[in-house]
């Protein structure tokens, strides 16, 4: 019953009103605006599972910017949920996606995205988010991977209900099962919650740049000198953005560039798109992830054991199994280009197990 009320409720919010708009009226307007922009079906969804993937750890997960992340970001991350149908633009949202904007942590996507997907999110954006107000798809599903999440109840920590710090001793017998559930299992995102007591401030300390051992003329690992003039870390937006640069390869087998593809989608969010993990999200991992272009990281890595890992993911560590989301040849593909983008397999198993 509360699923059908809710549904209703949402139909009726997203019509605007129970009864037709007048002609001239704001209401008119964006009724009209909502009909000039409607969900384009898969391209909808596919700029809803792009921004899911991508945008939500910043932007929210309905696009109000209320994030861990959001927090310790300045200036804040847009919240398209206070922005206006036509402002940002469709043209600047575009532009913004595609090579970010200086001075924010808004990162370029161009070498990411392909320009369709880059389309997709911004429109999916404008309609979901900045026309409709919708709440997105509800993270905590057992689609996202979070079945069963009523038993979280006991756990009202990451609303505030409950502060994290109350004694132990006030709490009850389930609100003490509560906080040791939501320490075991939400704080990673949820940081601490609400506490009645926030403690001393951080103490500000100077930090040393360039960073990431990076220094002025340098070039960017995997990368030939001649190829890309040197990266002035300094002038950069970011240390990170450096590793968001792809190798440019030539002379890529069909199977290579297949590969090119799917790692960079799909891999490079951890394993930064030249290898190194010294993007943003791999140098705050931990344990970090592989560095595919060590030496040291990828002495005697064979394609089997690389095989092994891709499908099966490694425990007690952030690489999942991809078992379930690429297919046998589309692994054998991801190996094929990381054998030839970062480091070679061990040359007795290179071409075979």
């Amino acid at each position: 019953m509360k699923r059908l009320f809710l549904s209703v409720a949402v139909a009726v919010l997203a019509s605007g009103c129970l009864e037709p708009a007048q002609p001239g009226t704001a209401q008119a307007d964006a009724a009209q605006l909502k009909s000039a922009v409607a969900p384009a079906g898969a391209e909808h969804e596919l700029g809803r599972r792009i921004y899911n993937f991508r945008c939500y750890y910043c932007h929210g997960y309905s696009g109000d910017a209320r994030t861990l992340a959001a927090t310790f970001l300045d200036p804040k991350p847009l919240d398209f949920t206070h922005a206006s149908p036509d402002k940002p633009d469709r043209e600047r949202m575009l532009q913004s996606i595609r090579d970010g904007r200086p001075d924010t942590a808004m990162k370029g996507f161009a070498t990411v995205l392909q320009p369709n997907e880059i389309a997709a999110v911004a429109d999916f954006v404008r309609q979901e988010f900045m026309i409709m107000k919708a709440e997105n798809t509800r993270y905590h599903t057992a689609e996202n991977g979070w079945p069963n999440h009523e038993r979280y109840a006991a756990a009202p920590f990451a609303t505030g209900k409950i502060p994290l710090d109350t004694p132990w001793e006030q709490l009850d017998p389930q609100q003490a099962d509560g906080k040791r559930l939501f320490l075991a299992s939400c704080v990673s995102c949820h940081d601490r919650a609400h506490v009645a007591s926030g403690g001393a401030r951080w103490e500000l300390r100077p930090l040393s740049y360039p960073r990431n051992q990076f220094a002025p003329g340098d070039y960017p690992p995997a990368f030939t000198p001649g190829e890309y003039p040197p990266v002035d870390a300094m002038a950069s937006a970011s240390p990170y953005r450096l590793h968001d640069l792809p190798p440019r390869l030539s002379g890529l087998t069909a199977t290579e560039r297949r590969g090119e593809t799917l790692y960079q989608q799909n891999c490079a969010f951890c394993h930064a798109a030249d290898g190194t993990s010294r993007n943003w999200i791999g140098s705050f991992m931990e344990p970090h992830p592989r560095d595919l272009t060590s030496p040291a990281a990828m002495h005697g890595m064979t394609r089997t054991r690389l095989r092994t890992v891709i499908r099966e993911g490694l425990p007690e560590t952030s690489m999942p199994a991809w078992k379930s989301v690429l297919s046998e040849g589309e692994v054998e593909a991801v190996i094929a280009y990381m054998n030839r983008a970062f480091h070679p397999l061990s040359p007795s198993l290179a071409g075979g197990d």
